[in-house]
């Protein structure tokens, strides 16, 4: 009995310097809050980048779109060389109105160039060019601006029904533009509408598009 009460105090012995000799972690609590705080605003500093960042490309992308204008046939709103910011994010939520100057290319063609004109007649419409003036379904139009002395009536000397997603659009000046009184042009798909032209931003008149 004594020798085995020898060996579990030799036992018990060797298990407490045991412990002692174990290192022991200190973890400082203060320090590593300080730490989940730093990575904490590091995140919300880069979620806050990525944030505005994309809120400049939308803006770009959707309002700040550039598209240059070839020609004179905008004269006097706009002029040869002028470059126009697009808004494509409004056809979104509305239609193309009468009077709005928008954006497209002729035909749905892509390698075509970007043309500049004003919506004159609307989807379902029935509009002719008779005596300089325009009539839509019959009555002389006095919407917006633009719409008298027109010479030449093209292929509006008869009366051009549009169909349920088509524009007829004109220039506005009237004798140098090549538009929907042409054949070459044609009306105008809502498909193939990029955009409304809203903002100036070379040239003299630098500012807000006038309607």
């Amino acid at each position: 009995m004594k020798k085995q009460e020898i060996r579990k105090k030799r036992r018990r012995q060797k298990e407490k310097q045991t412990n002692r000799q174990k290192p022991r972690l200190h973890f400082p609590s203060e320090g590593l809050h300080i730490d989940q705080n730093r990575v904490k605003k590091s995140l919300l500093l880069m979620l806050q980048i990525g944030a505005a960042c994309l809120l400049a490309y939308s803006l770009v992308l959707f309002y700040g779109q550039r598209v240059s204008n070839a020609g004179d046939s905008m004269s006097p709103i706009l002029k040869n060389g002028d470059v126009v910011l697009v808004d494509r994010l409004v056809y979104n939520a509305v239609k193309p109105k009468r009077g709005d100057i928008v954006v497209f290319k002729p035909g749905g063609n892509q390698n075509a160039h970007y043309l500049i004109k004003r919506v004159a007649a609307l989807p379902g419409e029935t509009i002719q060019i008779k005596n300089g003036s325009i009539y839509i379904d019959g009555q002389v139009c006095t919407e917006g601006i633009y719409v008298s002395d027109i010479r030449s009536a093209g292929v509006a000397a008869e009366p051009v029904e549009l169909g349920a997603n088509e524009y007829f659009v004109i220039g506005d000046n009237h004798e140098g533009s090549d538009d929907s009184r042409t054949a070459d042009v044609g009306t105008v798909k809502r498909k193939d509408i990029f955009g409304k032209a809203w903002f100036v931003v070379s040239g003299d008149h630098f500012g807000r598009i006038k309607e």
